[in-house]
């Protein structure tokens, strides 16, 4: 077996163990993301479908706030502490919402709607520090090999948490979904107290600035924002991420829409949801398995994020021609299977290169704000301009094409960093 997982995805003796608890930390914390996911896409619908814009400005708006105390946070203490109690907060975050949806006696509107943005604000954070996370551990050479593994690990979570929703959900209501997804959380906490624990044991090359560092990261609450505007190649990053969050909206507004308008409550709202995404996601295992470490390797990075905008590209003429559901719920599992297969993967390898204070901060500022803001600006042009599915779609193919544009220009830069790091590390 180990000689199998050596050939076919280039690990290390020296590498399993520490690859292992990466694999299941990811997997616990995308299958406890992905059990409530459909819930929060059904809420968006009990909330009404005209809503969703002020969702998403709450959404981004909570973003705010929450962004730069991270950042503080994240200044004042080791990695060693506040990584956990991330996970911890958020554990009882979950708590709190099943006593709320199990005791409250009048109806679930507000609830739903502050479930909704609370559930946009968890998947971005914890994903975010989990990248963060896995950036100091490996190194940028280990980083292009084995980040397609360990995104697979997730996409695995990603899959057996909604064929949990969609196979119980309407038989023992969604709220009681809650606790399964609290509990598969604690694994991710248990896996990271392994992974600092393995680290200190065994002899592992380590990336640059490695989870042992005892020290704080330093700076202040705001470096993540003042980094992003102060380089190009983050400005750059931020500007596809606002052009693919444009895009994503887009597609899940009008989902939202006609799966309302199809299926009746709330717990067929969140299996058809969970469907949804155990399709996508068993696509992007594929995907992070068996593709893209030779894409990275053959095509370079620059080109392998350009693999999303293309597809978008082509699904928007498809929708401008003929813009019905079968479509449109094939292009929204396709979009996103690529976007988390090829293009996520990728997107985490750029902060390898830079500075662990941007690793953290800015990183995480332009993952959670940044993307929010693309989501807030999304709604609210696609609520303004009030066009049918076909007229949007006219408007998307050239936001794609400048993302492709944008997509190489970030790839140029990330290897003009690599290879300055590669000369500073052998000379």
């Amino acid at each position: 077996m180990r000689n199998y997982l050596k050939n076919i995805f280039a690990i290390k003796n020296n590498e399993f163990v520490i690859v292992a608890w990466s694999f299941l930390y990811f997997f616990s914390l995308l299958a406890a993301y992905y059990i409530l996911r459909p819930v929060r896409d059904a809420m968006a619908i009990v909330g009404g479908v005209q809503n969703i814009p002020w969702l998403f400005t709450g959404t981004f708006l909570i973003m705010l706030l929450v962004s730069p105390l991270f950042s503080l946070i994240a200044s004042r203490y080791p990695r060693k502490i506040f990584l956990p109690w991330v996970y911890y907060f958020f554990i009882l975050n979950i708590l709190f919402f099943f006593l709320a949806f199990t005791y409250s006696k009048s109806n679930h509107i507000w609830i739903a709607r502050i479930f909704f943005i609370w559930i946009s604000v968890f998947n971005l954070f914890v994903v975010s520090v989990f990248w963060s996370f896995m950036a100091d551990i490996y190194n940028k050479d280990q980083s292009r090999r084995l980040f397609g593994l360990i995104s697979a690990g997730g996409s695995i979570g990603a899959i057996i948490g909604p064929i949990i929703t969609s196979s119980i959900v309407v038989f023992i209501d969604f709220k009681n979904l809650l606790p399964i997804s609290a509990v598969l959380i604690l694994l991710a906490v248990y896996c990271i107290y392994q992974l600092k624990k393995t680290t200190s044991k065994q002899k592992y090359n380590y990336s640059e600035n490695h989870i042992r560092s005892e020290q704080p990261i330093g700076g202040t609450s705001f470096d993540g924002i003042r980094l992003m505007l102060k380089m190009p190649y983050f400005r750059m990053i931020s500007g596809s991420m606002v052009l693919s969050s444009f895009l994503g909206v887009t597609i899940y507004m009008y989902m939202a829409e006609l799966v309302n308008q199809n299926y009746s409550n709330t717990n067929e709202h969140t299996q058809i949801f969970a469907i949804i995404d155990i399709l996508t996601n068993a696509l992007s295992l594929i995907s992070q398995l068996f593709f893209v470490r030779y894409s990275i390797k053959k095509l370079g990075v620059g080109v392998t994020l350009t693999i999303l905008p293309i597809v978008s590209t082509i699904g928007f003429i498809l929708l401008s021609i003929n813009p019905i559901f079968i479509i449109l719920a094939i292009f929204q599992i396709l979009r996103r299977s690529i976007g988390f297969g090829f293009s996520k993967p990728t997107s985490d390898i750029l902060y390898t290169v830079v500075s662990r204070n941007a690793r953290y901060k800015t990183k995480n500022f332009i993952e959670t704000a940044v993307f929010r803001g693309g989501d807030l600006i999304a709604t609210w042009i696609i609520k303004i301009l009030n066009l049918g599915l076909s007229s949007i779609s006219l408007i998307c193919i050239p936001v794609a094409l400048i993302g492709v544009i944008l997509t190489l220009l970030i790839g140029a830069q990330y290897n003009k960093f690599y290879k300055k790091l590669s000369r500073k590390t052998n000379g």
